[in-house]
């Protein structure tokens, strides 16, 4: 894939003695979208975490459009600045207004003017529809509202990639929905970039171009969704699928 917008080649992680990633190789297109799934502890998380440098590998390569991942601290600066991540809890700034935590990082990291920011940040809050909640603090939100808080901050640094943390995993079940929608017409109405790392099957039959299922640590089974829910090659694809799907 020589136009590929994310490569990892060999890519090896330990946590101590615990090897967390093993031999990793994974090339993303650009626009692409893929849902990683697998069972808790398969370094799914670690994977997406990598890619931004909040995790550090220790073998193997990471380049992220044509710039790899190293201790330079410039080049991960870089490297953050194309690539918004949403956590599993939101992040957000619980002192400062919901239009606050979206124009903190155009004003500071990109040398945005403010107004210009707030522009931005009132078009984004208003693609995940939250727009008149613009002026409360996070507190005063639900964890669906939050989340698409969290949304519309990272389309605010205007990224080429977004990775999904579990996105819907601390939400109540009536809240995942309305996350999952905004994810959906993100990715339709956008061509960005995506890796979402879920348990939302639904969601993976939709949008993704392309699920991957890991296993302590490795890359068991890639493939388009209709062959991977129809069609799982690999008995721990097969166990997993049967456990989750009812």
């Amino acid at each position: 894939m020589a136009d590929a917008i994310i490569r990892m080649q060999d890519v090896n992680k330990w946590f101590g003695k615990f090897h967390v990633l093993r031999n990793i190789n994974l090339e993303v297109a650009p626009g692409e979208r893929i849902v990683i799934c697998g069972p808790s502890g398969s370094g799914k998380s670690t994977l997406i975490r990598c890619i931004n440098r909040l995790e550090e590998h220790q073998q193997g390569r990471i380049v992220v459009e044509g710039t790899e991942i190293t201790n330079d601290i410039r080049q991960v600066e870089a490297i953050r600045r194309d690539v918004g991540m949403v956590f599993q809890h939101f992040n957000l700034f619980p002192h400062l207004t919901v239009l606050e935590n979206l124009t903190l990082g155009p004003i500071w990291v990109l040398k945005t003017p403010k107004a210009e920011a707030e522009a931005r940040a009132m078009k984004y809050l208003e693609r995940v529809r939250i727009a008149e909640q613009a002026h409360k603090f996070p507190g005063q939100l639900s964890g669906g509202q939050q989340q698409r808080v969290a949304i519309a901050r990272s389309l605010c640094m205007d990224p080429k990639v977004m990775l999904f943390d579990e996105p819907t995993s601390a939400l109540d079940p009536e809240m995942v929905k309305e996350v999952l929608e905004v994810m959906v017409n993100l990715a339709e109405d956008t061509g960005m970039t995506m890796l979402v790392v879920t348990h939302e099957m639904g969601f993976a039959r939709k949008v993704a171009d392309r699920v991957i299922f890991m296993d302590q640590g490795e890359i068991i089974e890639q493939n388009t969704p209709d062959a991977f829910f129809d069609h799982p090659q690999n008995d721990r694809t097969k166990l997993f699928l049967s456990q989750i799907i009812h």
